[in-house]
């Protein structure tokens, strides 16, 4: 396997700093787009990351926020909740996937925790065709609702069974979904899948997902 190496992507002119692993043989790429407050280093999507790298697909982490930006929001919070404006920035790291030697020809996936799975959904239908993917870890897919028709990609929404009004929100956005969408409720988890087993049980569900709709189907 690769080893991870730092990468920085140019989004309209901004640098955003990210980390990159590519196994050997991989035939898809999961980019990730955490939530609110957070960043590449977030442990829980580090180690969803590191199962998917295991299971065979690559996976790039980045900053939704330059540090400039990171530290206006700690005070403000004005743009960890500015989906579009985070959604821009996604696309455009989809977009250096795309055109990138190392990935080019990799089915794209994304994956997207808390706030970060609204910003996923939106890519996503700004990039329908391209992403092949999207899956939610107690994702926020409400925020992204008027997006959510023109989500072409299969979406699969984790939600934990205890995390009562994220799994009402997750079942009202599946209604404006027309895709190919299903929704896991993982028995005794609540909003960050703390309890223990519970976060490989979301990066398995994740990989089946990924490995069944990333890999370049056969004709």
């Amino acid at each position: 396997m690769e080893s991870e190496r730092a990468i920085r992507v140019v989004v309209g002119g901004v640098p955003l700093e990210g980390s990159l692993a590519i196994p050997k043989k991989a035939s898809g790429i999961v980019i990730f787009a955490h939530g609110s407050g957070s960043s590449r280093k977030s442990p829980r999507n580090r180690f969803v990351a590191d199962v998917l790298k295991h299971t065979g697909s690559a996976t790039l982490l980045f900053d939704l926020l330059t540090p400039r930006e990171e530290s206006i929001d700690a005070v403000t919070a004005e743009l960890r909740f500015d989906i579009e404006f985070l959604a821009r920035r996604l696309v455009g790291v989809i977009d250096w996937a795309k055109s990138n030697k190392d990935t080019r020809n990799m089915g794209i996936g994304c994956f997207g925790a808390s706030t970060g799975a609204a910003t996923a959904l939106v890519a996503a239908a700004e990039r329908s065709g391209i992403v092949k993917a999207v899956v939610s870890r107690g994702g926020r897919p409400d925020l992204a609702t008027s997006h959510l028709a023109q989500v072409e990609a299969p979406v699969l929404l984790i939600v934990g069974s205890l995390d009562t009004q994220v799994i009402e929100l997750n079942r009202q956005a599946m209604e404006s979904i027309h895709s190919v969408r299903e929704l896991v409720l993982v028995p005794g988890a609540t909003h960050l899948f703390e309890e223990q087993g519970m976060l490989p049980r979301v990066a398995n569900l994740a990989a089946e997902w990924f490995s069944r709709y990333l890999a370049p189907r056969k004709t």
